[in-house]
């Protein structure tokens, strides 16, 4: 299956398996000195071992005073003995590795200590940035260069120049970025000088039949009289005459909204940046990788089918599987755990400061690959799990697998919980198809599971089960003003889930994530005006960063209304009352939604049942604190490994 997929290229000296790359991520598992660890080591090894056809190594900085800790590091020769120890992993695992060159410019801010080079001055919360000099250009060249010739002395089987996200080879060719006066400014020639100058010192370096690839943005998104992709084809052309063999197009930048567009969220359309790639390819005449929320074996095999590839980046999709390549080579599709581009884990997780490296909502074991063995059970227990929701089902499943018994018991009708509801918010498709495949996995493992029946004490008395997971969820919370009780006022769940229609002028109390969701649902289902009310200064604040640029430019695009710093102090057959700025006034509407958020379901009869009957019991997920499916499943995951 996937042939064309799994057939393998060869560039240059390099023999690839097949054509699915693992680009370079940021995971925050480098040492604190920028040393490879064994942690990056066992991640990546992983991925080999589930058969990807080409690892880049995460970013590595090749300038000293600019290198930012917690970063890979390549700036100095102590660091080729780490790089060695990965290289020799993955050869052994039966994989091919490369190295990812980087300048990271702005990036480096990351690290107070490390020094920022930009193409020129630039204006951070008043103060100014000053451009790098020549002088340090020329310095940063013959880093590069440097750089090379550690990469190769450590083993790897191909470098990748980091040309792209405003990095500062990036920032030095894009004019949106580059007003300089000298020759590296103005003109295009000048502008590709340093970027050119790079990959010369680079190849220099380099074995020739050893690949050079490019990392390159299509186009620049936002910026003001930014790079064109004609502007990328005629850059990518010098490129290759200055010895880059492969075009890794890639797309986004970090200071503006193009910033979604690095670790695409469920918002942006998968495959978004394909045809811009496939263009490029086809100008340039250039081996091309296409990159972009590929997250299927399907879609992957459509785009060289078309030729409009000769690879694929096929990152997040192998965070949430590692086993990904294979099971897509042996047509396993339905047991692949895919990703649904939430963000959560990966890269909120990346900007999260308590958070001590990436993780992912669909592998919570992601970073701790060496300890990732499902240790079969010594004594078998029938363990009773209250709920099917995800947190429920993903307990389920470990505890089968591992050779438990568990029984599942679902109040409703339908499994997945409200992950299931949240995935029927507007442009949460794969979201809705991940909360059904929990279910699907229970039920493909054999898990038994039993629909419309709760659980209460007598049936925890009945079964006696050895264990008791309860994972009952969580339930909306209705604010205790007057009117709320009123035919015209709606939860913001019963909406998503179609158990309600509304049109007319629709207001929505709470602008979190499920209110500005549940606004563009009404707006989408042809409720005339939608205004969103929010106590806090904004709107969306719960929402992880690039989310809210999807979800922000969303409410603009569909004129859905936010009043931000107001209290609803009562509901009107007409409208409702808000506080705001010491005054009262009326927002007329036909419907109210409450999207105020969620509170745990009350368990205290089951505990107090468990603790009768000397049954040890575990709450998890939102039973225990309504929060982001993240920590639930990540939750669900602990508890069902620790049976």
């Amino acid at each position: 299956m996937f042939e064309k997929l799994f057939t393998p290229i060869d560039i240059k000296g390099m023999h690839l398996n097949n054509r699915v790359v693992f680009p370079a991520m940021g995971t925050k598992m480098a040492a604190e000195d920028g040393n490879v660890t064994q942690q990056i080591i066992d991640y990546q090894v992983a991925r080999v071992k589930g058969g990807c056809g080409l690892n880049l190594s995460e970013v590595c900085s090749v300038h000293t005073p600019s290198a930012p800790r917690k970063f890979l590091g390549i700036h100095q020769d102590s660091y080729i003995a780490s790089h060695k120890r990965f290289c020799d992993a993955i050869h052994e695992a039966g994989g091919k590795c490369g190295v990812q060159l980087w300048q990271g410019s702005i990036a480096a801010g990351m690290d107070p200590k490390a020094q920022i080079l930009v193409a020129s001055d630039m204006n951070v919360h008043g103060y100014t940035i000053p451009a790098v000099t020549i002088e340090t250009l020329h310095e940063v060249v013959e880093c590069f260069g440097q750089g090379a010739r550690r990469a190769v002395e450590a083993g790897y089987d191909c470098i990748e120049f980091h040309c792209a996200h405003n990095y500062l080879p990036h920032s030095m060719l894009s004019p949106g970025l580059n007003h300089r006066e000298d020759e590296y400014g103005g003109s295009f020639e000048n502008r590709a000088r340093f970027p050119l100058e790079c990959i010369r010192a680079i190849r220099a370096h380099m074995p020739e039949d050893m690949p050079l690839l490019m990392r390159i943005d299509a186009q620049d998104d936002y910026f003001k009289e930014g790079l064109s992709i004609e502007d990328i084809i005629a850059f990518c052309k010098l490129a290759k005459e200055a010895g880059v063999d492969v075009l890794d197009v890639s797309r986004g930048n970090m200071i503006t909204a193009g910033l979604k567009y690095e670790v695409p969220p469920i918002d942006i359309p998968n495959g978004f940046n394909v045809d811009n790639a496939a263009r490029i390819r086809k100008e340039t005449g250039m081996l091309t990788i296409a990159v972009g929320r590929i997250n299927t074996p399907q879609l992957a095999e459509s785009i060289l089918e078309e030729d409009k590839a000769d690879m694929i980046v096929m990152g997040r999709a192998q965070l949430a599987d590692a086993n990904f390549c294979n099971k897509a080579k042996a047509g396993k599709i339905d047991e692949i755990t895919y990703c649904i581009g939430c963000d959560q884990g990966c890269y909120d997780g990346f900007t999260d400061p308590t958070m001590p490296f990436i993780t992912c909502l669909r592998n919570p074991y992601l970073g701790k690959e060496a300890q990732d063995i499902l240790h079969p059970v010594q004594h078998k227990k029938k363990v009773l799990i209250a709920g099917g929701g995800v947190a429920g089902l993903e307990a389920a499943c470990i505890l089968k697998e591992r050779g438990h018994e568990p029984v599942v018991y679902e109040a409703g009708n339908h499994l997945g919980g409200q992950f299931l509801t949240a995935g029927k918010a507007p442009r949460k498709n794969e979201m809705k198809e991940a909360a059904l495949s929990y279910g699907e996995k229970a039920k493909r493992l054999g898990v038994e599971i039993h629909m419309n029946q709760k659980v209460s004490d007598e049936l925890i008395k009945e079964i006696k089960p050895d264990e008791v997971i309860i994972a009952i969820g969580a339930e909306p919370i209705s604010l205790p003003i007057p009117g709320a009780d009123g035919k015209q006022v709606y939860q913001s769940h019963d909406v998503l889930n179609g158990m309600t229609e509304t049109n007319g002028h629709c207001v929505v109390i709470g602008g979190g994530l499920v209110g500005v969701e549940t606004a563009e649902y009404l707006k989408a289902h042809g409720c005339e005006n939608v205004t969103i009310i929010e106590m806090l200064d904004e709107v969306a604040k719960d929402l992880g960063s690039l989310r809210k640029i999807c979800v922000m430019e969303s409410l603009y695009m569909n004129q859905i209304n936010s009043i931000v710093n107001a209290k609803v102090t009562e509901i009107l057959p007409d409208g409702v009352m808000i506080e705001k700025d010491d005054k009262e006034e009326k927002v007329l509407c036909d419907s109210v939604i409450m999207a105020v958020g969620s509170k745990a379901r009350n368990h205290e009869t089951l505990s107090k049942a468990c603790e009768e009957l000397s049954i040890p019991y575990h709450i998890i997920g939102d039973a225990k604190q309504a929060r982001r499916a993240l920590h639930a499943i990540k939750e669900a995951h602990e508890v069902a490994r620790a049976l």
